[in-house]
């Protein structure tokens, strides 16, 4: 059975070990924040804070710190299945007669499984503030030189103004005061697109912001899905299960039902307003600019809800053991669009856009350019600001094994292309304009001479199998 709500998440790292339940007072300006990053660097457990000095509510923090809780939130330790269910999805046949073969088709059956669900009502329903305010919220302060409070971990729900798909993204919003925040629409997300739609259109778009839900649609709403999939279809591939949906007061639009606080509203693009500095997970504040503001409209909420909060900075912290999930439920897509790839990988410290290398096996000159240029044009790794390409025996998780692959198969003048005037994440510190920056790719492929290489390939140093055989059989009696 997938888990149904936050709770039942809270529950299963606790039983496990992986929570620790905090009674002493904290504050949610500066001291939570803290703890939490401490706990992060030192790979602690989720942390569950029950004394909030001002505040009711408790806050839940790491919760997807470590690819253990993850395997226990998404219920499995082979997360490349996610992205193979999508895949194995795209290659059905769909038969004529569709009514009278469907239960004759298992993959179709599921389908109906794995769909939300609309109910009338849900545990998010149990309270509506329609005189809705931020104050009773803890939202945190994290850094010092922060603008003001964020919430750090809302999944933002909007749907396509023209095809009514929905989308779920994790952007973050300064508080301004108790009904208005500031939205981080980046230039290059789903749900600035959306914005754009209807911005273009003179209207302003309708919002839910989601606070706690299951560990699946929280993934959904962070993963970089295929254009034209709805995230709430994806949370169901994900659990193997569709999510239960219900409608919000104030506005046009379906959230899940097990949620823990849904904040409802709209944002007007004729209000735009200076946001940040914001400590942001490059490890430098984000300098201000200008973004949107949402306006509140009201509040659904369980009786008893609970905050979800993250915190970022330097790192590693919370956020890379998702983009390790993402990194690894994706190589199915990433394999389907190129065939030749091998393995993949974003080191967290890179910050996932920063850096990515892929293994290929290489079948003809300029395979090694010709998986960049299609990287770089799929979706968000479109903002991926080096590639490296190497052989299908080098471990792409292994950086001295990378490393050594750079060093000995690699050339600069002949390996090392640059594209400037790209796309880039808004939040790079080093492009020279922001959005708008170069690329870097390093073929670290073995070469041949139809590349220009006009020596003999040198010999890889391995160990013959006669000696590996005998150390085999006698390495017990080493005592080593």
């Amino acid at each position: 059975m997938a888990i149904e709500d936050l709770g039942e998440f809270v529950e299963k790292l606790e039983k496990v070990g992986e929570l620790r339940r905090i009674k002493t007072q904290v504050d949610a300006n500066l001291e939570i924040a803290e703890i939490l990053r401490r706990t992060m660097y030192s790979n602690g457990p989720a942390l569950y804070f029950e004394n909030v000095k001002n505040y009711d509510m408790p806050v839940l923090g790491n919760a997807f710190g470590s690819l253990k809780r993850l395997e226990i939130g998404l219920e499995t330790d082979d997360f490349a299945q996610i992205g193979q269910r999508i895949v194995d999805m795209t290659k059905m046949e769909i038969p004529t007669g569709i009514f009278e073969k469907i239960k004759k088709l298992p993959e179709l059956s599921k389908m109906t499984d794995i769909a939300p669900k609309l109910q009338k009502s849900g545990p998010v329903t149990e309270i509506f503030e329609d005189s809705p305010s931020f104050d009773k919220i803890p939202i945190l302060k994290t850094w010092h030189k922060d603008a003001e409070r964020f919430i750090t971990f809302g999944l933002i729900a909007t749907k396509h103004p023209d095809t009514d798909v929905r989308n779920l993204g994790v952007y973050r919003m300064q508080i301004l005061d108790s009904t208005h925040a500031l939205m981080h629409w980046q230039k290059h997300k789903r749900g600035a697109h959306h914005y754009d739609i209807k911005k273009d259109a003179g209207n302003k778009i309708e919002v839910a912001v989601i606070i706690g839900a299951d560990p699946a649609t929280v993934f959904s709403a962070v993963a970089p899905v295929p254009e034209g999939l709805d995230k709430y279809l994806f949370a169901g591939i994900t659990r193997k299960t569709g999510i239960k949906t219900v409608k919000c007061k104030t506005v046009d639009l379906e959230v899940p039902a097990n949620a823990e606080l849904v904040l409802e509203g709209y944002v007007d693009p004729s209000d735009i307003r200076m946001e940040g500095p914001f400590g942001d997970h490059t490890g430098y504040y984000t300098p201000p600019e200008p973004y949107p503001v949402f306006t509140l409209t009201g509040i659904m909420r369980r009786q008893k809800p609970i905050y979800l909060t993250t915190v970022v900075g330097k790192p590693i912290l919370e956020d890379a053991f998702i983009g390790k999930v993402i990194e690894r439920s994706f190589l199915p897509l990433i394999k389907m669009f190129q065939p030749e790839v091998v393995d993949f990988s974003m080191p967290a410290a890179g910050w996932f856009q920063g850096m990515a290398i892929i293994s290929i096996k290489k079948r003809y000159p300029g395979q090694a350019k010709k998986v960049m240029m299609g990287l770089w044009g799929l979706g968000q790794l479109a903002l991926t600001k080096i590639f490296v390409v190497v052989d299908e025996d080098v471990n792409v998780h292994d950086m001295n094994d990378v490393i050594w692959a750079i060093t000995t198969r690699s050339d600069a003048a002949r390996d090392v292309i640059i594209i400037n005037n790209t796309p880039t994440d808004t939040l790079d510190p080093a492009s020279p304009l922001v959005n708008l920056g170069s690329k870097l790719g390093i073929d670290a492929t073995q070469k041949t001479k139809e590349e220009g290489y006009q020596r003999e390939i040198q010999e890889l140093v391995l160990v013959d199998e006669d000696t590996k055989n005998i150390v085999d059989a006698k390495w017990s009696s080493y005592g080593i």
